[in-house]
């Protein structure tokens, strides 16, 4: 494996970096071996739901040039996979392609997933997600799927029954599965002569292992162009954080360390500009644990910017890129109906907050400390839970005044 080279800001940073992290900082030197970084089903299924994840981010991001946009793979993931269940064998291989499963060799896949997505949505975590499909009526649906979905993932697919009712029964649904925190996750009906339409929607709320003690302060936020826009910040001199310098994808990358084994991770470029296409294309499941294990850990002044937002988007148009072309033109669902079943919609909606809260307060330091951290400028994040490595939250913030709730 490939290790990225990283440098920190100042040599004196590096100095005290690696006093702190000597048995790291042994490992990376030298001649690499390639090392097998998922070693469980666990962290399989998790690297697989990540990769699927940065493949559809790409290809919204190439899509939405310059504009925020928000993902939460792995409610993604557990729909199609729920969907998969009414293929044929040849559909269902065509559509575990595109969701990375054919890399794992698990013969209870289902059970794994099933696993993965109760334990990152225990309520440390701050995740809650929905995932569930509705059909329409006139395929004649066969009940034994909808038994088979709800016996592995504890939801039951749900019949349509046309126009605004079924947007309240969706739009509550969202709601209930979510805490309340997803409201109206549709806006409109679904499309007339709907077949099968597939639901995901996520909401996160995590919090800090570190508090902030300033939070909601406006302050300027460079954006694409040369203009600035105010923005409420969130602030603490002397944070922890890990951190380093990737030269080739001219970025700056902090892990901040969130609650019950969760973290965020900040690709900040080093100039103002939206056009992150090679610092997107970079991103695997691989590299962003080769990051966890080779950033170093640094205090800081660091600065980020109170996301609050809402976005929503229907993914269907999207999948054609991840492979899918043929299988979208003959999904053969024969599971589901022995009529002729097309996807229809991919409704994918999430919310997230952060917060200035946290369990523990900052050290106090009577050494200055000169090294800081502004993302003050357009961004990419991305939300993991670490003990499976699975993505849940992934986003590229263009400019925050644009992000709406």
């Amino acid at each position: 494996m490939k290790r990225t080279t990283f440098l920190l800001l100042f040599g004196f940073v590096l100095s005290f970096c690696q006093a702190q992290s000597e048995t790291g900082g042994e490992e990376t030197a030298g001649e690499e071996e390639h090392v097998e970084l998922f070693t469980t089903p666990a962290t399989k299924m998790g690297a697989a739901t990540s990769d699927f994840g940065y493949n559809l981010f790409r290809v919204l991001a190439s899509r939405e040039a310059a504009a925020n946009i928000f993902l939460s793979p792995i409610s993604v993931s557990a729909v199609l996979t729920q969907l998969s269940m009414g293929g044929s064998e040849q559909a269902e291989r065509q559509l575990f392609r595109a969701l990375r499963y054919h890399t794992l060799q698990d013969p209870q896949l289902h059970n794994t997933l099933r696993d993965l997505l109760a334990s990152v949505r225990t309520s440390g975590k701050g995740l809650s997600t929905a995932a569930r499909m509705y059909l329409a009526r006139r395929l004649r649906l066969k009940q034994d799927f909808f038994t088979l979905v709800e016996q592995q993932y504890g939801v039951r697919p749900k019949a349509l029954l046309g126009g605004a009712k079924d947007v309240k029964e969706i739009n509550d649904w969202v709601a209930q599965e979510t805490g309340g925190k997803v409201q109206r996750f549709l806006a409109k009906p679904l499309p007339r002569n709907s077949g099968v339409n597939t639901v995901s929607a996520a909401y996160f709320k995590g919090k800090w292992v570190t508090r902030f003690s300033q939070s909601g302060a406006m302050d300027n936020f460079q954006v694409d162009g040369g203009t600035t826009v105010r923005t409420p910040m969130m602030q603490q001199d002397n944070y922890p954080i890990k951190m380093g310098v990737d030269s080739d994808l001219s970025c700056t990358i902090a892990q901040i360390q969130m609650q019950d084994d969760v973290s965020m991770f900040i690709f900040l470029p080093d100039e103002v500009t939206t056009n992150m296409t090679l610092l997107e294309e970079s991103l695997s499941a691989e590299f962003v644990q080769d990051l966890s294990m080779t950033l170093l850990p640094a205090q800081v002044s660091l600065t980020i910017p109170a996301l609050r937002f809402s976005y929503s988007t229907d993914l269907l148009p999207l999948l054609s890129d991840l492979g899918l072309s043929d299988w979208l033109q003959n999904p053969d669902l024969e599971k589901i109906s022995a009529q002729p079943a097309m996807l229809s919609s991919v409704n994918h909606k999430v919310v997230m907050e952060t917060a200035p809260e946290g369990n523990q307060y900052p050290s106090v330091t009577s050494t200055a400390n000169h090294l800081s951290y502004r993302v003050d400028r357009p961004f990419l994040f991305l939300i993991r839970d670490e003990a499976s490595g699975a993505l849940l939250f992934i986003g590229r913030v263009a400019n925050p005044k644009d992000l709406t709730v």
